[in-house]
């Protein structure tokens, strides 16, 4: 697998030139989800395929392909599966940190592939994806979490900006930990030809 410091170059070098359509589509994606939280169920019904589409903008991005903001949208021709996998990530992990803080986070990152997962493979069921998430981070949670908390200085200096360095720190980050689903799978493929 590649280093963290490596998935991160690759990310600032997938954004550059870009950088303002992803700051967009995050701003947008955060608008939609605070403007949907007037209601208790609203963040939980369009959650789902809102971060489907979200996950699929950056997929695209590391894969080479074209991207346009239409694609946050793309979520919502799978609205079932999305909602369902969106439903139960939520469950599990609040019931999971429930227990302790720790196992939440340990959790998070076991699920942490489940919306790439359900990307690549629509067909899927959401419990699929899940599971297969949980089987494809197996060895790997450390890893991913070290790449959260190479981000620590980012974030602190975002805060002096009064948060809106976020808009630019989120795009950074979602597209290293992409970067990472992507070099994941790839190893793991070529593990299982051999």
């Amino acid at each position: 697998m590649k280093e963290n410091s490596e998935l991160k170059a690759i990310a600032r070098s997938q954004l550059q030139g870009s950088w303002l359509d992803a700051v967009i589509m995050l701003l947008v994606y955060c608008l939609i989800i605070g403007s949907s939280s007037i209601t208790a169920v609203g963040p939980l019904v369009i959650g789902g395929p809102l971060m489907l589409g979200l996950t699929g903008y950056y997929v695209k991005k590391a894969r080479g392909e074209p991207v346009k903001l239409e694609d946050l949208f793309e979520g919502f021709k799978l609205f079932g599966p999305s909602f369902l996998l969106y439903l139960l990530y939520s469950i599990f992990l609040m019931l999971w940190t429930c227990l302790f803080i720790v196992p939440g986070i340990i959790k998070g990152l076991s699920y942490s592939m489940s919306f790439y997962i359900l990307r690549d493979n629509p067909k899927i069921e959401a419990m699929e994806a899940i599971t297969q998430s949980r089987k494809m981070m197996v060895g790997y949670k450390g890893k991913l979490f070290g790449l959260y908390l190479s981000f620590i200085g980012w974030a602190l200096l975002c805060c002096l900006s009064l948060g809106v360095g976020f808009l630019w720190l989120g795009p950074y980050i979602y597209m290293s930990v992409t970067n990472f689903y992507e070099d994941l799978k790839q190893n793991q493929t070529a593990e299982s030809t051999n």
